[in-house]
């Protein structure tokens, strides 16, 4: 990979005629969407390209590129999706390591597809999984917080680290009580579970999961059948933790028994519970923070892996927030 450098023009070459195409993507789709993002002009010619435009975004699209043909030599498959969260990488730490992140597979599905982290925050939780006890993920709707960790579980179970995943959530989002849903017990909570039963789907066949479910490998329930057990030798993620009243979160952390380790996530910008109950996920934060062990990890709106429409709602809803604060201030 050469570059150099001639006023307003950068210009790199690529030895892998093969590699590079892989790189600038179908119809240099990939170089499209750099250039859009970065507001430069990209030409490619065999191997080479040529950048036209802004100093800094110039050099910013140099680090990309040079790094993304690090990660194709590697033999990883470019998406579309890997371009996005490679830019939004890049463009906030233009030192961070792409290769660190993209390549560190956490678990392959059936489906032979790798899961990996895909930003810098992802790839701090990953790492604060492998290395606590108890994690606290903290974030937007989108960012992968329970995605991730069920794939660690996932992984967990399957390389025999731990005996069972254990899934769970409180059934708080309609401010509807189980007893007066329609249906027997597993209806009632169902809906409640049923994100976590995807996420589930998504990384193992569905025969594989009814096996582990009915061999007890795998339970998903509510977060009040926690309530007097001790859960041993188990991965257990605690999903929409922002629902958990004070009770409920201290009821929780104190069933992780022995070879345990627990995730919790949440966005508390999203609580659910009624007027004057104190949040659960809000209050560890202030307490537990620091203690050895445990670990919080803060996610933002530039994790989002979802569509991204949802990263520009999230943006348009916190300043929206910090309007309405701003006028409850200046009416005080």
């Amino acid at each position: 990979m050469e570059e150099n450098l001639e006023n307003s023009i950068s210009e790199l070459s690529f030895s892998n005629n093969a590699h590079a195409m892989q790189l600038f993507g179908e119809k240099n789709r990939h170089l499209t969407k750099i250039a859009d993002a970065l507001a430069i002009t990209i030409h490619a010619r065999g191997n080479k390209v040529t950048l036209q435009g802004d100093a800094v975004a110039r050099k910013l699209a140099v680090i990309l590129l040079n790094q993304l043909y690090s990660l194709v030599k590697e033999g990883m498959p470019l998406y579309p999706s890997d371009i996005d969260h490679a830019i939004k990488a890049v463009s906030g730490d233009p030192e961070v390591n792409l290769k660190s992140i993209f390549m560190d597979t956490v678990f392959i599905t059936a489906t032979k597809r790798p899961i990996t982290p895909k930003s810098p925050h992802q790839k701090a939780y990953i790492d604060a999984i492998r290395e606590h006890d108890i994690v606290f993920g903290i974030g937007p709707a989108g960012t992968g917080k329970t995605y991730l960790a069920m794939a660690m579980a996932v992984s967990a179970l399957t390389s025999g680290q731990v005996n069972r995943i254990i899934l769970t959530r409180p059934a708080v989002e309609a401010g509807e009580s189980l007893g007066f849903l329609p249906g027997d017990l597993a209806e009632k909570v169902d809906p409640y579970l049923r994100p976590l039963y995807d996420a589930l789907h998504d990384m193992l066949r569905y025969e594989k999961v009814t096996e582990l479910m009915e061999q007890g490998a795998i339970e998903v329930a509510p977060l009040a059948f926690m309530r007097g057990r001790t859960l041993n030798n188990a991965f257990i993620i605690l999903d929409e933790a922002q629902n958990t009243t004070s009770e409920q979160m201290k009821m929780f952390l104190t069933r992780i028994g022995f070879n345990s380790k627990a995730v919790i996530t949440g966005d508390v910008t999203q609580v659910d519970l009624p007027s004057g109950k104190v949040p659960g996920l809000k209050e560890a934060h202030g307490i537990l923070t620091g203690i050895r062990g445990i670990s919080f990890v803060e996610f933002t709106k530039d994790d989002v892996v979802r569509h991204k429409l949802v990263m520009k709602i999230i943006s348009a809803y916190e300043k929206n927030d910090l309007s309405k604060r701003r006028r409850a201030e200046q009416a005080l």
